[in-house]
Protein backbone atom coordinates (compact mmCIF):
# COMPACT_ATOMS: atom_id res chain seq x y z
CA UNK A 1 0.00 0.00 0.00
CA UNK A 2 1.16 3.38 -0.62
CA UNK A 3 2.50 6.16 1.76
CA UNK A 4 -0.50 8.00 0.23
CA UNK A 5 -3.04 5.56 1.07
CA UNK A 6 -1.69 4.41 4.15
CA UNK A 7 -2.46 8.29 5.21
CA UNK A 8 -5.81 8.29 3.46
CA UNK A 9 -7.24 5.04 5.06
CA UNK A 10 -8.79 5.80 8.31
CA UNK A 11 -10.48 8.64 6.21
CA UNK A 12 -11.42 5.97 4.04
CA UNK A 13 -12.71 3.18 6.80
CA UNK A 14 -14.98 6.53 8.78
CA UNK A 15 -16.48 7.27 5.27
CA UNK A 16 -16.98 3.64 4.55
CA UNK A 17 -18.22 2.96 7.79
CA UNK A 18 -20.50 6.37 7.86
CA UNK A 19 -21.76 4.75 3.93
CA UNK A 20 -22.75 1.43 5.65
CA UNK A 21 -24.60 2.56 8.67
CA UNK A 22 -26.03 5.65 6.77
CA UNK A 23 -27.37 3.04 4.36
CA UNK A 24 -28.92 0.67 7.36
CA UNK A 25 -30.48 3.85 9.53
CA UNK A 26 -32.27 4.86 6.26
CA UNK A 27 -33.95 1.16 6.24
CA UNK A 28 -34.75 1.40 9.95
CA UNK A 29 -36.05 4.71 9.17
CA UNK A 30 -38.07 3.85 6.45
CA UNK A 31 -38.88 0.13 7.84
CA UNK A 32 -39.74 1.47 11.55
CA UNK A 33 -42.73 3.57 10.74
CA UNK A 34 -44.31 1.16 8.05
CA UNK A 35 -43.60 -2.03 10.52
CA UNK A 36 -46.18 0.22 13.07
CA UNK A 37 -48.56 1.16 10.08
CA UNK A 38 -48.70 -2.27 9.22
CA UNK A 39 -48.92 -3.87 12.53
CA UNK A 40 -50.75 -1.17 14.19
CA UNK A 41 -52.55 0.83 11.35
CA UNK A 42 -52.03 3.83 13.27
CA UNK A 43 -50.61 7.44 12.11
CA UNK A 44 -50.73 7.68 16.47
CA UNK A 45 -48.77 5.16 17.42
CA UNK A 46 -46.37 5.60 14.64
CA UNK A 47 -45.83 9.32 16.30
CA UNK A 48 -45.17 7.87 19.27
CA UNK A 49 -42.57 5.35 18.60
CA UNK A 50 -41.14 8.51 16.63
CA UNK A 51 -41.23 10.09 19.87
CA UNK A 52 -39.72 7.53 21.49
CA UNK A 53 -36.86 6.94 18.97
CA UNK A 54 -35.77 10.41 19.39
CA UNK A 55 -36.33 11.57 23.05
CA UNK A 56 -33.16 9.35 23.90
CA UNK A 57 -31.22 11.37 21.11
CA UNK A 58 -31.61 14.21 22.58
CA UNK A 59 -30.71 12.82 26.28
CA UNK A 60 -27.29 11.43 25.40
CA UNK A 61 -26.29 14.28 23.07
CA UNK A 62 -26.92 17.15 26.41
CA UNK A 63 -24.53 14.94 28.52
CA UNK A 64 -22.56 12.49 26.13
CA UNK A 65 -19.46 14.75 25.23
CA UNK A 66 -17.63 14.57 28.20
CA UNK A 67 -18.34 10.50 27.90
CA UNK A 68 -16.81 10.26 24.14
CA UNK A 69 -13.34 12.51 25.26
CA UNK A 70 -12.92 10.01 28.22
CA UNK A 71 -13.67 6.74 26.36
CA UNK A 72 -12.07 7.55 23.63
CA UNK A 73 -13.52 8.29 19.75
CA UNK A 74 -13.37 4.95 18.45
CA UNK A 75 -14.39 2.79 20.93
CA UNK A 76 -17.68 4.98 21.87
CA UNK A 77 -18.43 4.70 17.46
CA UNK A 78 -17.53 0.70 17.86
CA UNK A 79 -19.85 0.25 20.88
CA UNK A 80 -22.56 2.27 19.65
CA UNK A 81 -22.87 0.53 16.47
CA UNK A 82 -23.04 -3.33 18.45
CA UNK A 83 -25.72 -1.78 20.44
CA UNK A 84 -27.54 -0.15 17.72
CA UNK A 85 -27.13 -3.84 15.63
CA UNK A 86 -28.58 -5.46 18.64
CA UNK A 87 -31.65 -2.82 19.38
CA UNK A 88 -32.65 -3.28 15.83
CA UNK A 89 -32.06 -6.87 15.09
CA UNK A 90 -34.54 -7.61 18.09
CA UNK A 91 -37.71 -6.28 16.63
CA UNK A 92 -38.44 -8.26 14.01
CA UNK A 93 -36.92 -11.32 15.93
CA UNK A 94 -39.20 -11.05 18.32
CA UNK A 95 -42.33 -10.28 16.34
CA UNK A 96 -41.62 -13.34 14.58
CA UNK A 97 -41.83 -15.34 18.30
CA UNK A 98 -45.08 -12.91 19.37
CA UNK A 99 -43.20 -11.34 21.82
CA UNK A 100 -43.29 -7.87 20.86
CA UNK A 101 -46.09 -6.03 22.76
CA UNK A 102 -45.85 -2.16 22.04
CA UNK A 103 -43.81 -0.99 24.80
CA UNK A 104 -41.28 -3.38 24.05
CA UNK A 105 -40.89 -1.69 20.90
CA UNK A 106 -41.20 1.49 22.06
CA UNK A 107 -38.23 0.60 24.12
CA UNK A 108 -35.78 -1.55 21.60
CA UNK A 109 -36.39 1.85 19.52
CA UNK A 110 -35.67 4.40 22.89
CA UNK A 111 -32.62 2.02 23.04
CA UNK A 112 -31.06 2.58 19.49
CA UNK A 113 -32.00 6.27 19.86
CA UNK A 114 -29.80 6.13 22.69
CA UNK A 115 -27.29 4.25 21.35
CA UNK A 116 -26.55 5.44 17.95
CA UNK A 117 -26.12 9.54 18.82
CA UNK A 118 -22.52 9.02 20.88
CA UNK A 119 -21.00 7.48 17.88
CA UNK A 120 -22.43 9.81 15.31
CA UNK A 121 -20.93 12.54 17.25
CA UNK A 122 -17.82 10.33 17.61
CA UNK A 123 -16.97 10.23 14.12
CA UNK A 124 -17.94 13.38 13.12
CA UNK A 125 -15.84 15.65 15.42
CA UNK A 126 -13.16 13.19 14.10
CA UNK A 127 -12.92 14.69 10.64
CA UNK A 128 -10.59 17.52 11.11
CA UNK A 129 -8.05 15.02 12.20
CA UNK A 130 -8.49 12.99 9.63
CA UNK A 131 -8.65 15.54 6.66
CA UNK A 132 -5.01 16.69 8.30
CA UNK A 133 -3.85 12.72 8.36
CA UNK A 134 -4.59 12.31 5.17
CA UNK A 135 -3.49 15.43 3.74
CA UNK A 136 -6.51 17.31 2.34
CA UNK A 137 -8.79 20.29 3.40
CA UNK A 138 -11.63 20.55 6.02
CA UNK A 139 -13.81 21.95 3.38
CA UNK A 140 -13.38 19.15 1.14
CA UNK A 141 -13.37 16.06 3.86
CA UNK A 142 -16.65 17.67 5.22
CA UNK A 143 -18.39 17.95 1.66
CA UNK A 144 -17.03 14.18 1.40
CA UNK A 145 -17.96 13.38 4.74
CA UNK A 146 -22.20 14.43 3.87
CA UNK A 147 -22.02 13.64 0.41
CA UNK A 148 -21.05 9.97 1.57
CA UNK A 149 -23.98 9.77 3.92
CA UNK A 150 -26.12 11.47 2.14
CA UNK A 151 -25.16 8.88 -1.40
CA UNK A 152 -26.03 6.08 1.53
CA UNK A 153 -29.24 7.43 2.16
CA UNK A 154 -29.97 7.48 -1.44
CA UNK A 155 -29.26 3.95 -1.97
CA UNK A 156 -30.99 3.06 1.34
CA UNK A 157 -34.28 4.06 0.34
CA UNK A 158 -34.10 2.30 -3.13
CA UNK A 159 -33.50 -0.51 -0.92
CA UNK A 160 -35.50 -0.40 1.45
CA UNK A 161 -39.00 0.32 -0.39
CA UNK A 162 -37.72 -2.96 -2.85
CA UNK A 163 -36.78 -5.21 0.56
CA UNK A 164 -40.23 -4.27 2.31
CA UNK A 165 -42.18 -4.30 -1.09
CA UNK A 166 -40.79 -7.83 -1.82
CA UNK A 167 -39.91 -8.79 1.87
CA UNK A 168 -41.71 -6.98 4.48
CA UNK A 169 -40.49 -4.24 6.85
CA UNK A 170 -39.10 -7.09 9.27
CA UNK A 171 -36.62 -7.72 6.48
CA UNK A 172 -35.43 -4.50 6.12
CA UNK A 173 -34.66 -4.11 10.03
CA UNK A 174 -32.87 -7.21 9.83
CA UNK A 175 -30.90 -6.06 7.50
CA UNK A 176 -30.02 -2.49 9.53
CA UNK A 177 -28.58 -4.70 12.29
CA UNK A 178 -26.09 -6.26 9.68
CA UNK A 179 -25.02 -3.13 8.67
CA UNK A 180 -24.53 -2.05 12.08
CA UNK A 181 -21.83 -5.11 12.34
CA UNK A 182 -19.80 -3.93 9.25
CA UNK A 183 -19.81 -0.57 10.41
CA UNK A 184 -18.46 -1.58 13.77
CA UNK A 185 -15.85 -3.85 11.96
CA UNK A 186 -14.54 -0.97 9.83
CA UNK A 187 -14.34 1.67 12.68
CA UNK A 188 -12.13 -0.99 14.94
CA UNK A 189 -9.99 -1.98 11.79
CA UNK A 190 -9.68 2.23 10.65
CA UNK A 191 -8.88 4.37 13.20
CA UNK A 192 -6.55 2.05 15.27
CA UNK A 193 -3.89 4.17 16.05
CA UNK A 194 -5.44 7.38 15.43
CA UNK A 195 -4.19 9.58 17.99
CA UNK A 196 -7.42 12.10 17.51
CA UNK A 197 -9.53 8.81 17.71
CA UNK A 198 -7.81 7.78 21.65
CA UNK A 199 -8.66 8.60 25.05
CA UNK A 200 -8.64 12.28 26.71
CA UNK A 201 -4.66 11.89 28.29
CA UNK A 202 -4.73 12.47 32.51
CA UNK A 203 -8.65 13.13 32.13
CA UNK A 204 -9.37 15.01 35.78
CA UNK A 205 -10.73 11.92 37.90
CA UNK A 206 -14.28 11.69 37.81
CA UNK A 207 -16.82 13.56 40.16
CA UNK A 208 -20.54 14.74 39.41
CA UNK A 209 -18.49 18.27 39.67
CA UNK A 210 -15.15 17.58 37.36
CA UNK A 211 -18.39 16.40 34.59
CA UNK A 212 -20.40 18.58 35.26
CA UNK A 213 -17.87 21.35 34.59
CA UNK A 214 -16.54 19.56 31.27
CA UNK A 215 -20.10 19.60 30.27
CA UNK A 216 -20.82 23.14 30.76
CA UNK A 217 -17.65 24.37 28.80
CA UNK A 218 -19.51 22.76 26.00
CA UNK A 219 -22.49 24.70 26.56
CA UNK A 220 -20.84 28.15 27.38
CA UNK A 221 -18.69 28.37 24.07
CA UNK A 222 -21.86 27.54 21.89
CA UNK A 223 -24.16 30.19 23.54
CA UNK A 224 -21.43 32.77 23.49
CA UNK A 225 -20.21 31.78 19.90
CA UNK A 226 -23.54 33.34 18.43
CA UNK A 227 -23.41 32.14 15.15
CA UNK A 228 -23.39 28.93 16.29
CA UNK A 229 -25.94 29.47 18.69
CA UNK A 230 -28.22 31.34 15.25
CA UNK A 231 -27.46 27.87 13.36
CA UNK A 232 -28.71 25.62 16.39
CA UNK A 233 -32.00 27.40 16.87
CA UNK A 234 -32.89 27.25 13.10
CA UNK A 235 -31.91 23.70 12.69
CA UNK A 236 -33.78 22.57 16.24
CA UNK A 237 -37.12 23.90 14.40
CA UNK A 238 -36.18 22.19 10.85
CA UNK A 239 -34.92 19.04 12.46
CA UNK A 240 -38.03 18.71 14.89
CA UNK A 241 -40.63 19.21 11.94
CA UNK A 242 -38.37 16.58 9.38
CA UNK A 243 -39.09 14.28 12.07
CA UNK A 244 -42.38 14.19 11.48
CA UNK A 245 -42.03 14.26 7.91
CA UNK A 246 -40.00 11.22 8.06
CA UNK A 247 -41.37 9.26 10.97
CA UNK A 248 -45.28 10.00 10.09
CA UNK A 249 -46.83 12.47 7.60
CA UNK A 250 -44.53 10.82 4.24
CA UNK A 251 -45.27 6.77 5.30
CA UNK A 252 -48.80 7.92 6.03
CA UNK A 253 -48.95 9.77 2.09
CA UNK A 254 -47.24 6.65 0.33
CA UNK A 255 -49.85 4.55 2.13
CA UNK A 256 -53.13 6.14 1.51
CA UNK A 257 -52.12 8.66 -1.49
CA UNK A 258 -48.92 7.53 -3.53
CA UNK A 259 -49.37 3.26 -3.69
CA UNK A 260 -46.86 2.25 -1.13
CA UNK A 261 -43.65 1.11 0.14
CA UNK A 262 -41.71 1.52 -3.17
CA UNK A 263 -42.86 4.65 -3.62
CA UNK A 264 -42.04 6.14 -0.19
CA UNK A 265 -38.54 4.15 -1.50
CA UNK A 266 -38.52 6.45 -4.71
CA UNK A 267 -39.17 9.73 -3.38
CA UNK A 268 -37.17 9.55 -0.49
CA UNK A 269 -34.01 7.78 -2.53
CA UNK A 270 -34.56 10.85 -5.44
CA UNK A 271 -34.35 13.31 -2.12
CA UNK A 272 -31.28 11.00 -0.88
CA UNK A 273 -29.72 11.35 -5.13
CA UNK A 274 -30.57 15.77 -4.87
CA UNK A 275 -28.44 15.46 -1.51
CA UNK A 276 -25.67 13.80 -2.56
CA UNK A 277 -25.23 15.85 -5.80
CA UNK A 278 -25.85 18.81 -3.82
CA UNK A 279 -23.08 18.17 -1.45
CA UNK A 280 -20.82 17.31 -4.14
CA UNK A 281 -21.30 21.08 -5.71
CA UNK A 282 -20.61 22.47 -2.54
CA UNK A 283 -17.43 20.51 -2.16
CA UNK A 284 -16.28 21.73 -5.58
CA UNK A 285 -17.38 25.23 -6.32
CA UNK A 286 -19.30 26.59 -3.10
CA UNK A 287 -16.47 28.35 -1.45
CA UNK A 288 -16.72 30.65 -4.63
CA UNK A 289 -20.35 31.96 -2.90
CA UNK A 290 -21.14 34.07 0.33
CA UNK A 291 -21.92 31.48 3.06
CA UNK A 292 -25.32 33.12 3.93
CA UNK A 293 -26.69 33.74 0.50
CA UNK A 294 -26.06 30.02 -0.15
CA UNK A 295 -27.97 29.02 2.97
CA UNK A 296 -30.61 31.08 2.45
CA UNK A 297 -31.44 29.65 -0.73
CA UNK A 298 -31.30 26.59 0.26
CA UNK A 299 -33.26 26.20 3.47
CA UNK A 300 -36.17 27.99 1.85
CA UNK A 301 -36.30 25.30 -0.89
CA UNK A 302 -35.47 21.82 0.94
CA UNK A 303 -38.24 22.06 3.31
CA UNK A 304 -41.68 24.04 2.84
CA UNK A 305 -42.11 23.26 -0.55
CA UNK A 306 -42.21 19.50 -0.42
CA UNK A 307 -45.10 19.97 2.32
CA UNK A 308 -46.37 21.91 0.30
CA UNK A 309 -46.79 19.92 -2.94
CA UNK A 310 -47.85 17.01 -0.75
CA UNK A 311 -50.59 18.92 1.41
CA UNK A 312 -52.02 19.57 -2.13
CA UNK A 313 -51.65 16.40 -4.65
CA UNK A 314 -51.38 12.99 -4.55
CA UNK A 315 -48.85 12.78 -7.65
CA UNK A 316 -46.10 10.72 -7.13
CA UNK A 317 -43.68 12.11 -10.02
CA UNK A 318 -44.60 15.98 -8.55
CA UNK A 319 -43.29 15.04 -5.44
CA UNK A 320 -40.39 13.24 -6.39
CA UNK A 321 -39.53 16.10 -8.92
CA UNK A 322 -40.10 18.50 -5.43
CA UNK A 323 -37.94 16.13 -3.36
CA UNK A 324 -35.21 15.95 -5.78
CA UNK A 325 -34.68 20.01 -5.98
CA UNK A 326 -35.04 20.00 -1.89
CA UNK A 327 -32.49 17.67 -1.54
CA UNK A 328 -30.01 19.24 -4.00
CA UNK A 329 -30.67 22.82 -1.60
CA UNK A 330 -29.96 20.76 1.60
CA UNK A 331 -26.77 19.07 0.32
CA UNK A 332 -25.50 22.44 0.61
CA UNK A 333 -26.45 23.15 4.13
CA UNK A 334 -24.32 20.64 6.09
CA UNK A 335 -20.94 20.80 5.06
CA UNK A 336 -21.41 24.96 4.80
CA UNK A 337 -22.34 24.34 8.76
CA UNK A 338 -19.85 21.62 9.77
CA UNK A 339 -17.27 23.52 8.11
CA UNK A 340 -18.17 26.70 10.28
CA UNK A 341 -18.18 24.09 13.61
CA UNK A 342 -14.75 22.94 12.92
CA UNK A 343 -13.38 26.60 12.05
CA UNK A 344 -14.71 28.45 15.14
CA UNK A 345 -14.41 25.50 17.72
CA UNK A 346 -10.66 24.15 19.52
CA UNK A 347 -9.99 20.47 19.51
CA UNK A 348 -10.13 20.28 22.82
CA UNK A 349 -13.64 21.37 23.08
CA UNK A 350 -14.81 19.49 20.22
CA UNK A 351 -16.74 16.72 21.10
CA UNK A 352 -17.89 18.94 23.61
CA UNK A 353 -19.64 21.55 21.51
CA UNK A 354 -20.84 18.67 18.96
CA UNK A 355 -22.83 17.33 21.78
CA UNK A 356 -24.25 20.49 22.60
CA UNK A 357 -24.88 21.31 19.31
CA UNK A 358 -26.94 17.80 18.59
CA UNK A 359 -28.76 18.50 21.84
CA UNK A 360 -29.85 21.38 20.67
CA UNK A 361 -30.19 20.88 17.09
CA UNK A 362 -32.15 17.83 17.87
CA UNK A 363 -33.95 19.18 20.90
CA UNK A 364 -37.47 19.39 19.24
CA UNK A 365 -37.61 15.67 17.23
CA UNK A 366 -39.81 14.04 19.88
CA UNK A 367 -41.87 16.57 19.50
CA UNK A 368 -42.00 16.84 15.84
CA UNK A 369 -43.30 12.88 15.59
CA UNK A 370 -45.64 12.90 18.08
CA UNK A 371 -47.06 16.23 16.54
CA UNK A 372 -47.45 15.27 13.46
CA UNK A 373 -49.06 11.86 14.33
CA UNK A 374 -51.85 13.73 16.84
CA UNK A 375 -52.36 16.41 13.84
CA UNK A 376 -53.05 13.56 11.44
CA UNK A 377 -55.34 11.44 14.13
CA UNK A 378 -57.19 15.05 14.72
CA UNK A 379 -57.47 17.35 11.27
CA UNK A 380 -56.32 14.88 8.82
CA UNK A 381 -53.12 14.64 6.67
CA UNK A 382 -53.32 17.17 4.19
CA UNK A 383 -54.41 19.72 6.98
CA UNK A 384 -51.13 18.00 8.78
CA UNK A 385 -49.10 18.43 5.70
CA UNK A 386 -49.68 22.26 5.05
CA UNK A 387 -49.71 23.61 9.00
CA UNK A 388 -46.28 21.82 9.49
CA UNK A 389 -44.90 22.97 6.09
CA UNK A 390 -46.08 26.67 7.09
CA UNK A 391 -43.80 25.89 10.07
CA UNK A 392 -40.76 25.33 8.63
CA UNK A 393 -41.18 28.00 6.02
CA UNK A 394 -41.24 30.35 9.58
CA UNK A 395 -38.08 28.63 10.68
CA UNK A 396 -35.79 29.02 7.68
CA UNK A 397 -36.85 32.82 6.99
CA UNK A 398 -34.28 33.69 9.68
CA UNK A 399 -30.93 33.69 7.57
CA UNK A 400 -32.81 36.03 5.31
CA UNK A 401 -33.68 38.34 8.27
CA UNK A 402 -31.51 38.24 10.99
CA UNK A 403 -27.59 40.19 11.03
CA UNK A 404 -26.40 37.56 13.00
CA UNK A 405 -25.88 35.31 10.14
CA UNK A 406 -23.07 37.95 8.90
CA UNK A 407 -20.97 35.87 11.05
CA UNK A 408 -21.12 32.74 8.67
CA UNK A 409 -18.84 34.66 6.03
CA UNK A 410 -16.75 36.07 8.89
CA UNK A 411 -15.58 32.92 9.15
CA UNK A 412 -15.41 32.08 5.86
CA UNK A 413 -12.99 34.94 5.53
CA UNK A 414 -10.60 33.48 8.93
CA UNK A 415 -10.75 30.15 7.05
CA UNK A 416 -8.69 31.58 3.83
CA UNK A 417 -6.04 32.38 5.98
CA UNK A 418 -4.50 29.34 5.83
CA UNK A 419 -5.16 27.42 2.68
CA UNK A 420 -6.18 24.01 3.12
CA UNK A 421 -6.50 23.59 6.72
CA UNK A 422 -9.56 25.37 8.71
CA UNK A 423 -8.77 27.74 11.60
CA UNK A 424 -10.07 26.66 14.60
CA UNK A 425 -9.89 29.97 16.45
CA UNK A 426 -11.81 30.70 20.04
CA UNK A 427 -14.08 33.81 18.68
CA UNK A 428 -16.80 34.22 21.37
CA UNK A 429 -19.37 36.90 20.19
Amino acid sequence: MSTVAVRRWPLSAVLAANAISATGRTLSMIGIPWFVLQTTGSAGRAGVVAFCATLPVVLAALVGGPVIDRIGRRRVSIASDVLCALSVGAIPLLHRADALPFWTLCALVALHGLAHTPGDTARYVLVPDLAEHAGISVTRAASLFDAVERGARMLGAALAGLVIALLGAEAALLLDSLTFVLSALLIAAGLRGVRGAEPAKNPAPVSPRTYGAELREGYVYLVRTRVLAAVVLMVMFMNGIDQGWNAVLLPVHAERNLGGAAELGLVTAVFGAGGLLGALLYGAVGHRFRRRTVLAVAVLLCGAPRFAVAGLTDSTVALAVTMGAAGVAGGTINPMLTTVMYERVPDELRSRVAGAMTAGCELTMPLGGLTAGLLVEGAGLSSALLLMGGGYLLATLSPVLLPVWRDLDAADRTSQLRPGRAEFGCVER
